[in-house]
């Protein structure tokens, strides 16, 4: 069964990977439709730099359908094996069914910045 994670806020794709409110774990049944969902909400402190990607594999995560995110996440999460799509926006449940619509790519879209000060481009760790 694949496993889809999304960061999430109020029921919306979180544009900025490394701050969402929640991830979304949606499975997807044998018919590429939505078997199951769950929520994960990551610790408080930047996401970037916490180590999510081994929760993600835990939970069985193989896509993860963002926004937008730092390269160093999206390479860590590609490394390990997890397909990363960027450039998803609006209800988490449309991004997942364009995805699996096959309507969604990844835009290679890369967070450059954010309003903390610091770059979204180291990796996560």
């Amino acid at each position: 069964m694949t496993k889809i994670a999304i960061p999430s806020r109020d029921g919306q794709v979180d544009q900025h990977f490394g701050h969402c409110g929640y991830f979304t774990i949606l499975s997807v049944g044998a018919d590429n439709t939505i078997a199951g969902e769950e929520t994960f909400a990551p610790p408080a402190e930047c996401g970037c730099r916490s180590n999510l990607v081994e929760t993600l594999l835990g939970m069985g995560v193989t896509v993860l359908i963002a926004g937008n995110m730092g390269q160093g996440a999206a390479d860590k999460l590609s490394r390990s094996g997890i397909t990363v799509i960027r450039g998803a926006g609006g209800p988490v449940h449309d991004a997942a069914a364009a995805y699996l619509a096959g309507t969604l790519t990844d835009s290679a879209e890369l967070c450059q910045a954010h309003e903390h000060g610091h770059d979204c481009l180291h990796p996560l760790t």
